[in-house]
């Protein structure tokens, strides 16, 4: 895992990031100088086992085909740049999440909390936002007296060291695994009933495979644009992304009243690479919005 080290090394060298940073929560008030001392060092402690990024020949081949990705080193560094000219701070800001429930998911999420402290889950099997409109009342709730919320939502998908679409090479395992396998086998089920080999399950929703379940049927508008697809694998979590976009904004609509000072919207694909490599993200939306839960507009440009 030593190159797991340093995704957010750059934030702490990086100015633009970090000017005057805030105080850390429950530190005692001080200068702003010794405010900004403090936090750095604690920021230094914090990045020694995260990723310093992959090799040259390995980002374009990511950016190839994936275009629009950027490594979550870098991603990470813009996404705080861009919230702490609003206002956000490791003080006062509670991320949430909507990512998937597999372990390669959590470290787009565990960069965040590195930086912000907490992580509310809202998300289930493919990154759909399983915790509703419940879930997201609770997290508002949870949101500091006056702070904002910094929402990450998405499906994730795997690429080889040797650009393959759908697999990833895991820590300690021979074998190199789907990712996502959730959306796989959502796709390869709706491949069946696309091409009339298989019929729909009238009993997808039981409860011992529920998320499943509901991820085979928000899929299955999307059976023509897969079948048409060049690369299943690669224009699969595209369409994840958009099922899961609506779901995501009408939650924040349903819930607005809940937001406090401010919340940031961040969404798109990760892209998960084998352990000795960063891992990347297409960034498809970075919108704010006010505090009555207006979009005030988009920061997508700023990624």
């Amino acid at each position: 895992m030593m190159m797991r080290a340093c995704v957010l090394l750059a934030l702490v060298a990086t100015s633009e990031a970090f000017q005057s940073p805030p105080q850390l929560r429950h530190q005692p008030k001080s200068s702003s100088t010794s405010t900004t001392t403090s936090l750095d060092a604690k920021l230094v402690s914090k990045v020694k086992n995260l990723l310093t990024g992959s090799s040259s020949d390995f980002d374009r081949l990511v950016k190839k085909k994936f275009p629009g990705a950027i490594s979550n080193t870098k991603l990470t560094k813009r996404v705080v740049a861009a919230l702490k000219s609003k206002g956000f701070t490791p003080e006062n800001t509670l991320v949430a999440t909507s990512l998937c429930a597999d372990e390669l998911a959590r470290v787009l999420e565990d960069n965040f909390v590195q930086i912000y402290g907490q992580n509310f889950n809202l998300g289930g099997l493919s990154g759909f936002p399983f915790a509703g409109n419940t879930g997201f009342g609770a997290m508002s709730a949870h949101v500091p007296d006056d702070g904002f919320c910094l929402t990450i939502h998405g499906p994730h998908v795997g690429i080889t060291k040797d650009g393959v679409i759908g697999k990833v090479e895991r820590s300690g395992i021979a074998l190199v695994d789907s990712c996502c396998g959730s959306a796989i086998a959502a796709s390869n089920y709706l491949q069946g009933i696309t091409d009339g080999s298989a019929n729909i399950n009238p009993r997808i929703q039981q409860f011992s495979d529920f998320q499943q379940g509901a991820v085979q049927e928000l899929i299955l508008p999307f059976g023509k644009r897969l079948s048409d697809a060049d690369d299943r694998m690669k224009e699969l979590p595209y369409a994840l992304y958009d099922s899961q976009d609506v779901l995501v904004r009408d939650i924040i609509e349903s819930g607005k009243g809940g937001i406090k000072k401010g919340l940031a919207l961040l969404g798109g694909i990760q892209i998960n690479t084998g352990p000795d490599t960063d891992d990347y993200f297409h960034p498809l939306r970075f919108d704010y919005y006010d505090s009555d839960g207006n979009l005030v507009g988009s920061m997508l440009s700023k990624l």
